[in-house]
């Protein structure tokens, strides 16, 4: 008997020894083939000669590949050369006989609503819930999309092979004899978890600076100093925020150039100095705006480098190395973006003098993948190179990196924002555009900086209010149009009624920005989009799939923008919102609550759109102010809706310097919001605030707004007397708090009639 026991332990000692052995280590090496398991739902196949496999970046794969390996994992040797590895979601089957991956030696079994699939590397892609695109330029109805990372069927591959490595910062071939990376997501609808994954291989989306989620003022105009100084004057007299301000083409001398490619006929498309004569003190200019807490954008077509009319030619030429007879001569160097020497000499020279005279970013509009598809001598496109190059170099005086360009793919996302292009303004663009912006989420590119109004055309007062609806409800609110005397896009030129309208979404973006900035947090965090796809959230409700015209807007904000002309006098106009199961959601602008699992057609007048509250939640806002990004968060507004009776949850409100890189090392501050209730017995609880950063606001005063609900009796604060008072004409009620330590827990307790 003590035999068979000895022999039964033996055995099962072995068993598990296939489990748990160290003899198996992640990556996974069998002879010339590699698997990297990267997250539960997501590994890397590659099959290299020799054994040479790759660990350096890539475009796409960019995080320290030591960093991000799944501990958790199990291998079993089934004998023969066959082996089932498992994760905490998937189950994978492999013979080694050492040919690449492929069908008959690599399966994957996953779950969908409980139902087991199979994924090989050989299966075909049926049902892609769709991505982002490069550009919307010149596109004037909707067009197919890219793929996303988010698919029906389960899974997703990102095939990595032949791509271009990073060493040392810059591109390098990689070898031939690396013959297979592919990069397999197989997350069956735990789309989340999918983008998760994206994250770990190619790199979280940074943190933003703040003010780029602020409010824009762009126009393809020749505007003057004076002229910019009146614009900035009448953004205030007219009561509108604003936070940048952006110089198109007309900021650098153009009639000058008489050598290089040009673009649209016109050789001064290239440029870096300044125009006197429209611009004679840009430092003064610049100063002047800096002073009023607005950043300036320079428009930048870098495709023609630096010509023999720049002010900074001789400087650039003697710096690359050039003779004073090549100088004298007007010898030009060719724009190359392979040379790491070239490329740090031009900007130097290029955005230098600039950048001392206070330029905040740059707008990289590169449009010229007809001259330079490709960096020279590489397979890497030079869109997806020289957003890299711009968003380093925008990391200087310890600032956060800001870009702003077109989309270049996945592994973009490390480089935001992204500018959609010169699209041509009608009603099917901006339904098209509702639609792009969810679904780019699941790209990575989650933000998305819309010429609002369109570029091309669009002199329809009442299609600009409504476009400027979804702006606000974007990542950035901010307006743009072509060089046509008709089109300019200040809201206080296109009439009262629609002046009015796109003042209250103005208003309304400008009070909303703690939420942003938050959620923007989030989408760091988490990966999950800031304006997102009603399947991220909802992904087993099959009414997810089937209302592209509405979207989250984070977590606690659904929007169903108006995208067709309206009737009557006040341009009513309605949309199809689906509400999901398990909330009540309230109408933003009347208060009225819609319970979830229903459809519903709403119609607003062009003064709003449907916009709906989660109930139960704290949503965290500011008074209005005309410097939505730089305004100190002295007065937090919690409008609050109620919820479903016992629900008990939580936002955070996150808050930092908003422009320095120091959030990587803690500087941050989280504020818990906490929304509970029983019955009719509601509590409110703020949390002691949880880190610190430079300039952090040290007292704050609280507002709580409640547009449906009726107090019954008195209200509990652990802070002293409160004021309240009913607007007469809006009904919500207002609990005022004197200010408060940030690190003093508030707790505010009331009863509901």
């Amino acid at each position: 008997m003590l035999k068979h026991t000895l022999v039964f332990l033996i055995v099962l000692g072995n068993c598990i020894a296939a489990y748990t052995s160290n003899k198996y280590k992640n990556p996974l090496v069998f002879g010339n083939n590699r698997i990297t398991l990267i997250t539960p739902t997501l590994f890397r196949l590659e099959y290299a000669e020799n054994a040479k496999f790759i660990d350096s970046p890539t475009m796409f794969a960019y995080n320290d590949r030591d960093e991000h390996l799944l501990q958790d994992f199990k291998v079993k040797d089934l004998g023969n050369n066959h082996y089932e590895i498992t994760t905490s979601t998937l189950r994978m089957v492999y013979h080694h006989d050492d040919f690449p991956f492929g069908l008959h030696n690599f399966n994957v079994y996953y779950t969908i609503d409980g139902k087991e699939k199979k994924f090989t590397n050989r299966n075909i892609q049926k049902q892609n819930l769709g991505g982002a695109i490069s550009t919307l330029d010149r596109v004037s109805k909707e067009i197919p999309l890219d793929e996303g990372l988010l698919s029906r069927d389960g899974w997703y591959i990102i095939d990595d092979e032949g791509k271009d490595l990073i060493i040392n910062g810059w591109l390098s071939q990689r070898p031939d004899s690396h013959v297979q990376d592919q990069y397999c997501f197989v997350y069956g609808n735990d789309y989340r978890a999918a983008l998760s994954s994206l994250g770990a291989v190619s790199g979280n989306t940074p943190m933003t600076r703040k003010y780029i989620h602020g409010v824009w003022y762009c126009r393809y105009w020749n505007y003057t100093s004076q002229d910019y100084i009146d614009l900035l004057n009448e953004y205030k007299e007219n009561d509108f925020p604003l936070d940048n301000m952006v110089f198109d083409m007309g900021w650098h001398t153009q009639k000058e150039a008489v050598t290089g490619t040009g673009h649209a006929s016109n050789r001064g498309w290239t440029g870096y100095t300044w125009n006197n004569k429209l611009i004679p003190d840009p430092a003064a200019l610049i100063k002047t705006f800096h002073n009023e807490n607005i950043t300036i954008s320079l428009n930048d077509h870098p495709h023609d480098g630096i010509r023999p009319h720049e002010s900074m030619y001789k400087e650039f030429m003697e710096s690359m190395g050039a003779t004073p007879q090549e100088i004298s001569s007007g010898k030009n160097i060719l724009f190359n973006l392979k040379d790491s020497v070239y490329m740090s000499k031009f900007f130097k020279a290029a955005h230098g003098e600039s950048e001392k005279m206070g330029v905040d970013f740059w707008w990289l509009d590169w449009q010229q993948n007809y001259l330079y598809n490709y960096v020279r001598g590489t397979h890497t496109p030079s869109l997806a190179w020289i957003n890299k190059l711009y968003f380093d170099q925008s990391k200087r005086n310890g600032k956060r990196g800001a870009g702003y360009s077109r989309w270049a793919g996945f592994g973009d996302q490390r480089y935001p924002i992204q500018f959609s292009g010169d699209a041509v303004a009608n009603w099917e663009m901006l339904a098209f555009e509702v639609k792009l912006t969810a679904t780019s989420g699941n790209a990575g590119c989650y933000y998305w900086a819309h010429d609002i109004g369109g570029f091309y055309g669009g002199e329809d007062p009442e299609m600009y209010a409504r476009w400027t609806q979804f702006g606000a409800l974007s990542a950035a609110l901010r307006i743009h149009s072509v060089k046509d005397p008709k089109l300019d896009r200040r809201p206080w030129l296109w009439g009262e009624m629609a002046l009015q309208s796109m003042k209250k979404s103005y208003h309304f973006r400008s009070q909303l920005m703690p939420y942003i900035y938050s959620s923007v947090w989030q989408t760091h965090q988490t990966m999950v989009p800031l304006n997102r796809a009603m399947y991220i959230d909802y992904n087993t409700d099959e009414h997810s799939y089937q209302n592209p015209q509405e979207f989250m807007f984070g977590d606690l904000l659904l929007a169903a923008p108006i995208t067709n002309a309206g009737k009557g006098e006040q341009k009513i106009a309605g949309q199809k919102v689906w509400f999901p199961e398990h909330n009540i959601w309230y109408d933003y602008f009347n208060g009225k609550a819609y319970t979830g699992g229903t459809e519903t057609f709403i119609e607003k007048d062009i003064d709003e759109f449907p916009l709906f509250v989660k109930g139960g939640y704290l949503l965290p806002m500011q008074p209005y102010t005309q410097r939505p990004a730089t305004t100190p968060l002295e007065e937090l507004i919690l409008r609050c809706y109620p919820g479903l009776d016992g629900c008990d949850n939580t936002y955070y409100l996150y808050e930092d310097d908003g422009i320095s890189q120091e959030y990587e090392q803690g500087k941050q501050a989280l504020t818990k919001l906490n929304y509970k209730q029983e019955g009719k017995q509601v509590t409110i609880t703020i949390r002691a605030a949880q880190g610190t950063y430079d300039g952090q606001v040290q007292h704050r005063s609280y507002t709580l707004e409640l547009p449906v609900t009726e107090i019954n009796g008195k209200i509990k604060t652990n802070c002293g007397s409160v004021i309240t008072q009913k607007d007469s004409e809006s009904g919500i009620c207002r609990i005022y708090i004197k200010k408060q330590p940030i690190q003093k827990e508030v707790i505010i307790k009331y009863s509901m009639k």
